[in-house]
């Protein structure tokens, strides 16, 4: 039998077939954290026939005393998380905190809903459930108590937490959160700023050039 000749295996080159390693950027934090308070597909009647879409319900806070809410409708999920994102950013509110919790007892109503806000001792926590706990969770509220006196649907309970929230008013020599955080930032930029003045600073020698002959 005549011998089967073998082609000859090409060497590999040398750089081919190898990938560059792909240098993924930092992620930048978010200023926000969100949850999706309610997700749910409405139908619209027409005469042209039946239009559905998707609703949604989104909470955005950052822990420190910001928070907001938006409701939006799309014909897709993500279009409408987006456009309810887009809301809630527009109606974000500061809440005036002081030691975590609230400076008095507030109550808040829309619609058919009706929420109470107390505020508690520290160590207490939050003593709290459904949309209002998602509200304050979201803001960095440490302690309170909350009671939903009357309503049943989560967006209006929701609304009339926030209206609560935004009949709160601070007392007279009180501090809040905000504010001391705030003054601890300016007080370390301050610090920052005498420890550079005070550095010795360098100069750089002088070079002395001889006369050529």
């Amino acid at each position: 039998m005549e011998p089967v000749a073998v082609p000859a295996q090409s060497k590999p080159v040398e750089g081919k077939g190898r990938r560059r390693p792909v240098r993924r950027m930092p992620r930048e934090p978010k200023e926000f954290d969100q949850r999706i308070l309610d997700l749910s597909r409405v139908t619209r009647v027409t005469t042209g026939g039946k239009r559905m879409r998707f609703r949604v319900a989104l909470v955005i806070g950052d822990r420190k005393g910001r928070v907001g809410f938006g409701v939006a409708k799309g014909g897709d999920v993500q279009i409408s998380i987006q456009k309810a994102l887009h809301q809630a950013k527009k109606n974000v509110v500061m809440l005036p905190l002081v030691k975590g919790t609230f400076p008095h007892r507030q109550e808040g109503k829309f619609k058919a809903a009706a929420v109470i806000i107390m505020p508690a001792p520290a160590g207490t926590g939050l003593k709290s459930g459904g949309a209002t706990r998602m509200l304050l969770e979201l803001a960095g509220v440490n302690d309170a108590v909350t009671k939903v006196l009357r309503g049943a649907n989560q967006i209006n309970i929701a609304k009339a937490t926030l209206h609560a929230l935004s009949k709160m008013v601070v007392p007279e020599g009180v501090e809040t959160d905000a504010k001391k955080a705030m003054a601890e930032r300016q007080q370390k930029r301050a610090d920052a700023t005498k420890k550079v003045s005070k550095a010795p600073v360098r100069h750089a020698a002088k070079k002395t050039t001889e006369p050529t002959e």
